[in-house]
């Protein structure tokens, strides 16, 4: 008879992995897409249009996995800062490949106004292997703290600190797969020896503001532009999206320096 607690292939039930298996998880992984050929090349498509920025590597294996940032410069040096961050999570493709093409598109029309930093794939191996987390089955999106896990999410914070810039505006980019709940959620659970509580994927776009710094006008701009190209996620039979109270229509909110998401890092 099957155990009812079992949920996930990996661990006993009620019992926080160790670290065999983290090993068994982490020997699970394959490569299914290239960094290489869908990100790095891209950046160096780029040519002088924009100024390529090596701020680290990843200790799996540095020569595959540089750590890339774009610098677009504004015509002013007094202008404001914005910050771009895609591939957080590595599996979640639209906000890498979303990066890379404001970047080799729509970036150089903000030139007279503001000076935009572009970090497009902040996990790379995560993006090779299509997986949620690093491979310590540490989420990034949940590491930036001082003393972090999270090679990805350390390189990044100690980027962004060296820049010695306050940032205006930090756009980071994400989505939310059918496989947040087939498989990563209850990895997380498993991993966590937590019971996996089923949950429901939104059937379109939302976003998510700051509990300490909502800025509700802003968000409820880009719903407006963002309805014009697709359809805005509803709220579930109680009022939420994704376990989270909706604030306004298509909008969450988290305290993303108390949960330690990349969102947080710059206030």
């Amino acid at each position: 008879m099957n155990d009812p607690q079992r949920f996930h292939q990996i661990g006993t039930p009620g019992e926080p992995w160790g670290n065999a298996e983290r090993a068994e998880w982490f020997d699970g992984r394959s490569i299914e897409r290239s960094y290489h050929n869908d990100v790095l090349a891209r950046i160096n498509d780029l040519g002088t249009s924009v100024e390529v920025i090596d701020y680290g590597s990843l200790a799996i294996n540095p020569g595959r996995y540089p750590l890339k940032a774009l610098r677009l410069p504004a015509a002013s040096p007094t202008s404001a800062w914005a910050l771009i961050t895609g591939g957080v999570h590595g599996y979640e493709t639209s906000g890498v490949h979303g990066a890379l093409a404001f970047a080799e598109t729509t970036a150089k029309s903000y030139r007279d106004r503001i000076n935009v930093i572009i970090a497009p794939c902040v996990s790379p191996w995560g993006y090779e292997v299509i997986n949620r987390w690093n491979p310590d089955c540490v989420d990034p999106n949940r590491s930036f703290f001082a003393e972090s896990p999270s090679q990805e999410a350390a390189s990044l914070m100690q980027f962004v600190e060296s820049l010695g810039v306050e940032f205006i505006a930090h756009i980071d980019l994400h989505e939310t797969t059918d496989s947040d709940e087939s498989e990563f959620r209850p990895a997380a659970a498993a991993r966590d020896g937590v019971p996996f509580t089923p949950g429901l994927i939104p059937d379109g776009f939302y976003t998510v503001g700051d509990t300490e710094n909502p800025q509700p006008e802003f968000l409820a701009a880009v719903i407006r532009g963002v309805e014009q190209v697709t359809h805005i996620a509803e709220s579930d039979a109680a009022g939420e999206i994704i376990g989270s109270p909706v604030s306004q229509r298509g909008v969450i909110d988290y305290s993303n320096t108390e949960l330690g998401l990349c969102a947080g890092m710059t206030g």
